[in-house]
């Protein structure tokens, strides 16, 4: 009997070294996590998130948020994470400069760590990447700023006349996160809106929509948030409409337009619009106004000929009747 048992115990020792691959050979831990999304529809993009993340970091401490990848090309890929520093621009056509390998006045790719440059995933699959950012303690008040870049390559094929499959031109998709870090202290805040207009220019119009321009500039060494809402009032000074200005960034020594609509087409006579703009810090506003007059000139053509042809009967009546 313990000779039967011995030889079991033999067998089953046998087969656990067998079927039991060695430690190295396990796979390696990621990471990050990826998880599987619940839509599966092929849409031929990806996506990444949060779009932009502000934080409020004390020099010598760090903070972890979570950035998230998702794909939704149809197949597998490949993602590559790249950080660049980006700075403000004096040009309203562009929101921000990234500056590639350069070193930006308001540094913060070498604050920016992530566990991984490149992470593969399958069609449906989302990661989700801690990414720490870590101020070091000489850190002076003011701002850092910069964007996680995640790209992906596609290299399509392209079929020849004769049938032939060769490699087509490859095809870069990027989309960028930005990060807004701010340190408490004495900042230089400054900022102050500029100009407020219409977008185009035209203040004698036929009919709405009405589209406004706000330039704000930031001339501080932090980013700011302005925010506010422009009042719109008739001829005979009613209120007749409230647009709400959501906060928009301002990089640092940069200037940035913002655009609202309002959205009503049906109007006629003068108008007076009343932009409010808070600054972002100390509960300054700004305040600028601007008239616009709305004619509808084939409904006062009409008007004018409708009046002159009752003109007319009116005087022939008379003259039949005296």
């Amino acid at each position: 009997m313990k000779k039967y048992f011995t030889q079991f115990s033999l067998v089953l020792v046998a087969f656990f070294l067998t079927f039991t691959p060695p430690v190295g050979a396990q796979e390696a831990e990621l990471p990050y996590r990826v998880e599987k999304m619940q839509d599966q529809s092929i849409v031929g993009d990806f996506m990444v998130g949060p779009g932009k993340f502000e934080l409020s970091i004390t020099p010598g401490e760090s903070q972890e948020v979570e950035l998230f990848i998702a794909n939704r090309m149809g197949e597998k890929r490949t993602f590559n994470l790249v950080v660049e520093d980006v700075v403000g621009s004096s040009d309203t056509e562009r929101t921000v400069v990234l500056l590639g390998d350069d070193t930006g006045p308001y540094t913060l790719k070498d604050y920016l760590k992530m566990p991984v440059t490149e992470v593969v995933l399958e069609h449906g699959e989302r990661a989700r990447i801690p990414i720490t950012v870590s101020l070091p303690a000489d850190t002076e008040p003011g701002g850092h700023y910069g964007s996680l870049l995640v790209s992906t390559v596609a290299k399509p094929a392209v079929t020849s006349n004769e049938g032939d499959v060769s490699s087509g031109t490859a095809v870069v998709s990027q989309i960028g996160t930005l990060f807004f870090v701010t340190t408490p202290g004495d900042k230089a805040e400054a900022g102050t809106l500029q100009d407020f207009a219409l977008v185009p220019p035209e203040y004698f119009m036929t009919s709405g929509p009405v589209r406004f321009g706000l330039l704000f500039e930031n001339s501080g060494l932090v980013h700011l948030n302005p925010y506010g809402v422009i009042e719109i009032t008739n001829m005979f000074g009613e209120v007749v409409e409230v647009l709400e200005l959501d906060p928009w960034f301002a990089l640092p020594e940069s200037t940035r337009l913002r655009e609202v609509e309002w959205s009503k087409e049906k109007l006629f006579g003068k108008y007076t619009a009343v932009a409010k703009v808070n600054r972002g810090y100390e509960d300054i506003v700004d305040e600028m106004s601007l008239t616009f007059f709305v004619v509808d000139w084939r409904f006062v053509t009409l008007s004018l000929g409708t009046l002159v042809l009752l003109w007319w009967i009116y005087r022939t009546f008379r003259r039949r009747n005296y």
